[in-house]
């Protein structure tokens, strides 16, 4: 059976985080994984914008603010040692044209991304962001509304992999690149691979909702 997500979507606004597994009774038909050859490599095709403080980060609040629909992710420097564990150093927030990647540790005013993220007009896409939310809100607090869990939206699709890298390949037939995850993101400064790496991991998702969104 065909699901409508928009349809479902639209009646589901003013929802915290949208989940749709218990809304769908089937799923849609996917090409298998051996008709994919040939991946070619995908990127965010836009501008990146690094925000290091709370100056930075007001010079662009008409633009954050103004949006529909924002691909989400967060990073975080990873632990090595038992015991350790750190705060997200990281928030993205992309449309097609725009990613904002935002250096938490630095900045201590929050309000345009709380309008954002308490703002049910505005759809946020990402993946495993029910954990995403709950590290966030140890930053600053917030009650998320219209926030859709990508990894929903492909098991009622029928989807085989529920990892960014692996829908990428099964539903665009395209190469994610995930060489920059496990690096310091608490470093003074970030290399052009760190933010390509994150400004593609949030724009990505949005990416992939839209497509699956049209297969619905």
């Amino acid at each position: 059976m065909r699901i409508d997500i928009h349809d479902i979507l639209t009646e589901s606004r003013v929802s915290g985080i949208f989940n749709v597994e218990d809304l769908v009774g089937g799923a849609a038909e996917m090409n298998s994984m051996e008709d994919k050859v040939d991946l070619k490599p995908i990127s965010f095709p836009g501008k990146i914008h690094l925000i290091n403080n709370d100056r930075e980060l007001a010079l662009v609040t008409q633009d954050l603010i103004s949006v529909k629909e924002l691909g989400f992710d967060t990073e975080t420097k990873p632990s090595f040692k038992k015991g350790e564990v750190h705060k997200v150093a990281l928030l993205q927030m992309s449309t097609d044209q725009d990613a904002f990647l935002l250096r938490l540790h630095s900045i201590t005013q929050f309000d345009s991304v709380v309008e954002v993220f308490e703002n049910p007009e505005v759809l946020k896409v990402g993946l495993a962001i029910r954990d995403d939310l709950k590290q966030l809100q140890k930053v600053f607090k917030f009650s998320p509304k219209n926030f859709v869990e990508l990894q929903d939206i492909a098991k009622a699709q029928g989807l085989k992999n529920f990892g960014l890298k692996g829908m990428a390949e099964e539903v665009l037939n395209a190469r994610l690149s995930k060489g920059p995850k496990l690096t310091n993101w608490e470093a003074r400064s970030l290399s052009d691979q760190q933010l390509m790496y994150a400004a593609t991991d949030a724009w990505i998702g949005l990416h992939l909702f839209r497509r699956l969104r049209g297969l619905g």
